[in-house]
């Protein structure tokens, strides 16, 4: 007999697909694409210059304009990235820390002029100006004054737009950097308890201060260990109910609730058999739906193919198909938590909140989150924490199919082909940069004029920043001036790079790489220099970190200044010290010309050091490299380090015959 009762099923979690290349207008038509494909939540990657506060003209924005996402210059490219999109209607999720203020206040005014209501927007920034010291680079002012600007804009939506998060605790970068758990939680509660207590300072009623507790939502990552994963997110709940409760007092159950979205591991993603890569964002997602009491509000999903480069729409509408399958085609929602009472899942959430715990005490010890960012000590703990992952990769203790273990494989037809990835446009930088000039001569230059020095003024007599910046943003002032007039009135910032001298290997391969760098440095008569660089605004350092740390650990005397070099200071610094081999890590899609900048500069300037490339590389952009002169490219495929520094000794040994 069949069941014809029809159960309650729950609300399934916003579908979002994180989304932007280009320009604003090719963004436009892949969002009202995805909206079609019944996406119910829009998120916005902005490319590095957007993210970084310079315009698209700019010396370091050179070759990374439209790469890992949308530029947004002015008013007018917010205009075209919304157009015919509702605002009042939409939930738009804005990955954006360090220029949050100014890409809200971008928002609000192309909102406004649409005749919606500020409050009635809904959505998210991400501005967590804490993750970018640690794990993602996107930085730009000191942590006082950043937060100074989180702060604002907290206070800001709390009394103008109550309906929109003003921020986003960001613990998926953390686990990209090599978080384990227990650090994720309690990096990502120490950085929203840094937040709520400068609120709380500010001044305002407990009612007030209940709502901005409430709004705080948070973005984690999911990765591989289902089990562990799924008792991280019950973990975060519960521990985020205590803070709520027994720190600030809130009363109200509702506001007390953690909330959250999620993308899954994008750095469990493979270059090697990367079909293998629909399982794994499919199990990862399972971590955080299945269970009803730490579900997410909203989930989206990385492309099968992102470790090969730019995902097309049809890569991402298979992700978004995976997302409805599981909420509209399984049973799933039609059941409270399935996991409530299980005794292995209560002992790992217990033990997992404790070693969380401890971590959250000694931050605190520290003088909290901020305080543990300027000394270093949360940086180099990931580090550390990144670096003992890859050596069990290597030494095959942590087992990656396709990779380490069954490696075998017949060629996949989903690679191959020209067009396997969506390759942005050439000619989009120098398109944008014409607009972005058009632009500033259409503008009113006296008012725009006028809206800079009053935005100058209210940063340095402390005043909130986003009214300013709103009025700004409708004057036609761009994204580089606002951040020319913070960076003049607060200064810039280099966070510390995490990077030790503490070898972990000891003996085995490593000890071979040793001997092999100690015979290349006694030939040339002097210790092998090795100069590990990020030019242009790619803040994602873990990979220069890794490479900085393996290569010290090797007996290379490394450079590593951390992110954010023009090619000319590279080449200055390779120059001035005497380097044997310089190192390019370059994850943002720029790789092509920024190499070519930095040998061009290298030849004016007589350097004659083999260069190398490391990133996500296509192959044809592989094959151009090499044939340009670059000694070796390393891609994600290129797990092993110790094979990695081998490479370098001996490119450097050929180097000086």
């Amino acid at each position: 007999m069949n069941d014809t009762s029809a159960p309650r099923r729950d609300k399934p979690w916003m579908f979002r697909t994180y989304a932007g290349h280009s320009t604003a207008e090719a963004s436009n038509r892949l969002y009202r694409s995805n909206l079609a494909k019944g996406q119910t939540g829009l998120s916005i990657a902005f490319d590095l210059p957007t993210q970084t506060g310079y315009d698209s003209d700019h010396i370091l924005s050179r070759g990374e304009v439209g790469k890992v996402g949308v530029p947004v210059s002015h008013l007018g490219d917010m205009r075209t990235l919304f157009d015919g999109i509702p605002l009042a209607e939409m939930n738009t999720s804005m990955t954006i820390n360090a220029t949050a203020v100014w890409l809200m206040a971008l928002y609000i005014a192309a909102a406004e002029e649409q005749g919606a209501p500020r409050a009635k927007l809904q959505g998210t920034t991400q501005n967590d100006i804490i993750k970018e010291y640690l794990s993602r680079g996107s930085y730009v002012f000191p942590p006082a004054q950043s937060l100074r600007l989180t702060q604002d804009l907290i206070l800001f939506t709390t009394k103008e737009c109550p309906k929109f998060n003003p921020m986003n605790v960001c613990s998926y970068h953390l686990q990209e950097a090599g978080a384990t758990p227990a650090q994720e939680l309690a990096y990502a509660l120490a950085t929203a308890v840094a937040i709520l207590d400068g609120v709380k300072k500010a001044g305002m009623s407990d009612e007030d201060f209940a709502q901005v507790v409430g709004r705080i939502s948070f973005f984690v990552n999911a990765g591989m260990r289902f089990v562990t994963e799924l008792c991280k997110m019950r973990a975060f709940t519960e521990l985020w109910e205590e803070i709520t409760r027994d720190r600030y007092g809130v009363k109200d159950e509702k506001l007390r609730r953690f909330r959250y979205g999620v993308q899954v591991n994008s750095l469990g993603l493979t270059e090697q058999q990367p079909e293998n890569n629909v399982y794994r964002i499919l199990i990862e997602m399972l971590a955080v739906v299945l269970s009803k009491n730490a579900r997410a509000r909203a989930v989206q999903l990385p492309a099968w193919n992102e470790a090969l480069g730019l995902p097309r729409p049809f890569d991402q509408q298979w992700s978004l198909r995976m997302q409805q399958i599981m909420a509209y085609e399984t049973d799933l929602l039609e059941y409270g938590d399935i996991f409530d009472g299980n005794p292995e899942i209560a002992r790992k959430v217990a033990a997992l909140k404790d070693e969380a715990r401890a971590e959250l005490k000694k931050i605190d010890e520290l003088g909290g989150a901020a305080a543990a960012v300027e000394i270093g000590y949360m940086k180099s703990k990931l580090v550390e924490a990144n670096t003992a992952r890859l050596e069990a990769i290597e030494a095959g203790e942590q087992i990656v199919v396709g990779v380490n273990k069954f490696t075998s494989t017949e060629p996949s037809p989903l690679a191959s082909g020209s067009d396997a990835i969506m390759v942005v446009p050439e000619g989009v930088e120098a398109d944008q940069i014409a607009r972005l000039n058009a632009w500033r001569e259409r503008r009113d230059a006296k008012a725009a004029k006028a809206a800079i020095e009053e935005l100058a003024r209210a940063a340095k007599e402390g005043r909130n920043m986003v009214e300013p910046s709103i009025a700004a943003a409708k004057a036609g002032v761009t994204t580089g001036e606002w951040g020319g007039v913070l960076r003049g009135v607060f200064g810039e910032y280099r966070a510390p790079t995490g990077v030790s001298s503490t070898a972990r290997q000891v003996g085995g391969q490593l000890d071979k790489v040793r001997g092999e760098v100690e015979r290349v440095s006694q030939k040339i008569g002097k210790r092998a220099k090795f100069l590990v660089g990020k030019p242009g605004l790619d803040g994602h350092s873990n990979g220069a970190e890794q490479i900085a740390v393996r290569a010290r650990d090797a007996g290379f005397d490394v450079i590593y200044a951390g992110i954010r070099s023009t090619p000319a200071e590279l080449v200055e610094t390779a120059k001035k010290e005497g380097v044997h081999c310089i190192g390019l890590s370059i994850l943002s899609g720029s790789h092509v010309t920024l190499a070519h900048e930095v040998m061009r500069l290298m030849k004016e300037e007589g350097v004659s050091a083999p260069l190398v490339v490391g990133g996500i590389i296509p192959p044809a952009d592989e094959k151009l490299l090499l044939e340009s002169g670059v000694a070796a490219v390393y891609t994600p495929k290129n797990y092993d380090l110790n094979v990695i520094m081998t490479d370098l000794a001996q490119i450097i040994e050929r180097s000086v015959n």
